[in-house]
C-alpha cells in the first residue's frame, strides 16, 4: 500500500538534520553543503525539530539552519519540512512536554524559525508521562485545524498510543526508531498498523545511531551482501530497512555530502529474499535454522502470564508448576526476555509440552518473541492478563517488601534493594511500567487472551479493625465524631508527610488522639522530598499504613481512614477502608 504522505515517485530517503546542530564539533558551512547535496540528489524530506540545538539557549537553531540551507540551494519548491514540538531542553536534557500550550507554542516558534517555509508535517516529539496523551493529541489536531502545518503525526509511540492517536488526530505519519538493532516498532505492530492504514513510517536512527555504527560496519552478513553488490554495508542496511514496508521513509543523520549521496544510492538497491533473510538472521530478526529433533511439542500449552509488577503473576505461575508446568522466569534465570524465549524454544524442541512464563511482558514487542518461539513448534500460546489496578499492585509490592525486610527502607536503600532483588521496585519504576503497558490482544498471535480482574485474598481471620488518621484531620473540627463506632481500644495510627522531616505537628496530633483512645497508638511520618516519589511511605502510597497494620494485625478493609485531601481518599480506596473526609 502506498503512503498517503509521499507518492510512489518520491525518494524514500530523507535527511535527519539533528546532529548538524547538536554535535559539539558542528560545522555550519559543512552542514549547508550537506543539505544542498541532499537536495541535489533528490531528497525532499528534511527532518528537524524546535528542540534541536545544544541546549535550551539554542531552541530553533536547527530549523533556522535548515531554512537558510534550503533557500541557499533553491530547494524551497520541493522541500518537505518535518519538524517536531513538545520537547523541553532544561539543562541540556530532553524532557517531553505534552501540555497543549507547549505544543502550540512550539509550533508557532517553529514557523518563526523556519522564516516563512511551510511545515509539511508537524509531529509530537514523544509522549509525556506527566500529561494525558489525549491532551497532547487534541493540541496536535488544533495545529492541523488552524493551518499551522499541512499535516500532523506522532513520534516514538507504541501500538496502544498510536491507536489512541488515530482516534483523536488526523495522523499522516509516525516516526519511530527502526534499524537492525531496534525492531520494537516491527514487533510491536506499529509498522503493520501504519501500513494497513496507509500512514507513512519515518524511521529515525536507521543505521542504529553513532554508537552502533562500528557494529554495523563489522557485520559479516552486511559485508557479504555489500561485496556481492559493490556497495557499502550501510547502503545494504538502508535497503533492507526500506524493504520492510512500501510506506517507510528512512532519515539517516548524514553530516557530509558524500554520506548523504551514499544514503540516497541505497534507495535503488534491491535485495533478494535470501539476502534479506541472511541479514535478518544476523541481527536476530529471523530465527536461525535449527536441526529437526525426534520429539515434537505440537499441541503443547504455552501460558504467558502478564501484568504490571505486583499484579500477582508469581502466584499463578506457582499454581501451574504444581500441575507439571515448566516455569521460565527471567528473575530466576537472569538474562533478557529474548533469552527466556530462547529457553522456551529449547524446551519445546526437546518435547516439553507445558510451559508457563510469568515475566513482565509490558509490550507487544516483548511478547512477540514468545509467540514466535511457540509457533515454530506448533504450540499454542495462551495469554492470561492480570488486570490489576496500579494501586493494588503497589500494595502487593509493599507487602513483599515488608515480608522480606520487615520495615520500609529509606530511598537510597530502596534503590539498592530494587537493583538486586527481583520483585522489589521503587514507586517511579512501578509507575513507569504502568505507562508502558500495552494490553494484549488476539491479533498478536495468541490462541486466546483471558483477562482476569483483580480480587484480593481475604486477610487472616484474626485480623482486627483499626483507625488511620491523617495528622491534619486532628486539627479540624469534628475529628472525634469522625471516629464513629471505632473501638477506643483498637489500634490507631496517625500519619503525616512533611518534606522537612519536622515531627512537631505529628506529635501534637498524636497527643490529641491519645486523650480519647486506649489501644495501641503510633505516629508515622514520611519525611521525604516532594517530586516523583522515592519511597513507599508518602500518601497515597500505602507504606505507612501497611507497616502499622502488619505490626498490629490490622485488616485495612475493616478499618476507617480519616483524611482531609484527595490523596487520603485515594489511599482509603486502595485499602478498601471506609473513608471519612474532614474539611
Amino acid at each position: 500500500m502506498e503512503s498517503r504522505w509521499l507518492d510512489a515517485s518520491e525518494l524514500r530517503i530523507g535527511l535527519g538534520c539533528m546532529r548538524l546542530s547538536t554535535d559539539e564539533a558542528r560545522d555550519e558551512m559543512l552542514a549547508l553543503d550537506t543539505i544542498a547535496a541532499a537536495a541535489a540528489a533528490g531528497v525532499t524530506v528534511f527532518d528537524t525539530a524546535h528542540a534541536y540545538g545544544r541546549d535550551d539557549g539554542e531552541l530553533g537553531h536547527n530549523e533556522r539552519l535548515l531554512a537558510r540551507a534550503v533557500r541557499r540551494c533553491g530547494a524551497e519548491p520541493s522541500a518537505r519540512i518535518v519538524t517536531k514540538g513538545g520537547m523541553a531542553r532544561s539543562g541540556g536534557g530532553w524532557i517531553p512536554d505534552g501540555r497543549a500550550k507547549a505544543i502550540l507554542a512550539d509550533c508557532e516558534a517553529s514557523l518563526v524559525a523556519l522564516d516563512g517555509l511551510e511545515i509539511d508535517l508537524y509531529l509530537i516529539h514523544a509522549p509525556d508521562p506527566r500529561t494525558p496523551w489525549r491532551t497532547a493529541l487534541r493540541a496536535l489536531a488544533r495545529v492541523r485545524e488552524e493551518g499551522l502545518a499541512r499535516r500532523v503525526g506522532v513520534c516514538n509511540v507504541n501500538r496502544r498510543q498510536l491507536d489512541e492517536a488515530l482516534g483523536l488526530a488526523p495522523v499522516a505519519a509516525v516516526q519511530v526508531a527502526l534499524n537492525p538493532f531496534d525492531e520494537r516498532a516491527l514487533r510491536g505492530g506499529v509498522v503493520e498498523r501504519c501500513t494497513d492504514a496507509g500512514i507513512a513510517v519515518i524511521a529515525h536512527s536507521p543505521l542504529g545511531g553513532p554508537r552502533r555504527a562500528a557494529r554495523l560496519a563489522r557485520s559479516r552478513a552486511l559485508a557479504d551482501v555489500a561485496g556481492a553488490l559493490g556497495v557499502t554495508p550501510a547502503e545494504v542496511a538502508l535497503a533492507w530497512l526500506l524493504g520492510l514496508s512500501p510506506g517507510l521513509v528512512a532519515i539517516p543523520g548524514a553530516r557530509r555530502p558524500e554520506t548523504v549521496r551514499s544514503a540516497v544510492a541505497a534507495a535503488s538497491l534491491r535485495l533478494d529474499a535470501e539476502q534479506r533473510a541472511a541479514i535478518g538472521r544476523a541481527f536476530g530478526l529471523v530465527a536461525p535454522d535449527r536441526p529437526r529433533r525426534a520429539r515434537t511439542a505440537a499441541g503443547a500449552d504455552v501460558l504467558v502470564v502478564m501484568g504490571i509488577p505486583g499484579a500477582g503473576k508469581s502466584r499463578i505461575a506457582e499454581e501451574h508448576v504444581t500441575r507439571g508446568y515448566l516455569r521460565l522466569n527471567r528473575d530466576e534465570r537472569g538474562g533478557s526476555l529474548r533469552d527466556v524465549a530462547g529457553a522456551l524454544d529449547e524446551a519445546l524442541a526437546t518435547g516439553v509440552r507445558r510451559v508457563v512464563l510469568d515475566n513482565t511482558y509490558l509490550t507487544r514487542a516483548a511478547r512477540s518473541h514468545v509467540v514466535e518461539a511457540a509457533g515454530r513448534h506448533g504450540a499454542a500460546a495462551r495469554c492470561v492478563w492480570l488486570d490489576t489496578p496500579p494501586a493494588q499492585a503497589q500494595i502487593n509490592i509493599v507487602e513483599r517488601l515488608l515480608d522480606r525486610h520487615g520495615s520500609l527502607p529509606e530511598p537510597a536503600r530502596l534503590r539498592e534493594l530494587a537493583r538486586r532483588e527481583p520483585g522489589l521496585l521503587t514507586p517511579t519504576s512501578q509507575m513507569r511500567t504502568v505507562r508502558e503497558l500495552e494490553p494484549p490482544s488476539d491479533d498478536e498471535g495468541f490462541a486466546s487472551v483471558e483477562q482476569r480482574p483483580f480480587a484480593r485474598a481475604p486477610r487472616p481471620t484474626e485480623s482486627v479493625a483499626g483507625v488511620f488518621l491523617a495528622a491534619a484531620a486532628l486539627h479540624r473540627e469534628g475529628w472525634e465524631d469522625a471516629l464513629g463506632e471505632a473501638r477506643a481500644d483498637a489500634p490507631h495510627l496517625v500519619f503525616d508527610w512533611n518534606p522537612d522531616g519536622d515531627r512537631a505537628a505529628l506529635d501534637v496530633a498524636t497527643r490529641r488522639l491519645a486523650a480519647v483512645v486506649s489501644g495501641p497508638l503510633e505516629g508515622a511520618l514520611c519525611p521525604h522530598a516532594a517530586g516523583p516519589p522515592r519511597c513507599w511511605c508518602r500518601p497515597p502510597l500505602p507504606g505507612l499504613v501497611l507497616a502499622f497494620g502488619r505490626a498490629h494485625s490490622v485488616d485495612p478493609s475493616r478499618s476507617v481512614l480519616v483524611g482531609t485531601r484527595p490523596a487520603h481518599r485515594s489511599l482509603a480506596t486502595a485499602l478498601d477502608a471506609r473513608y471519612v473526609q474532614l474539611t
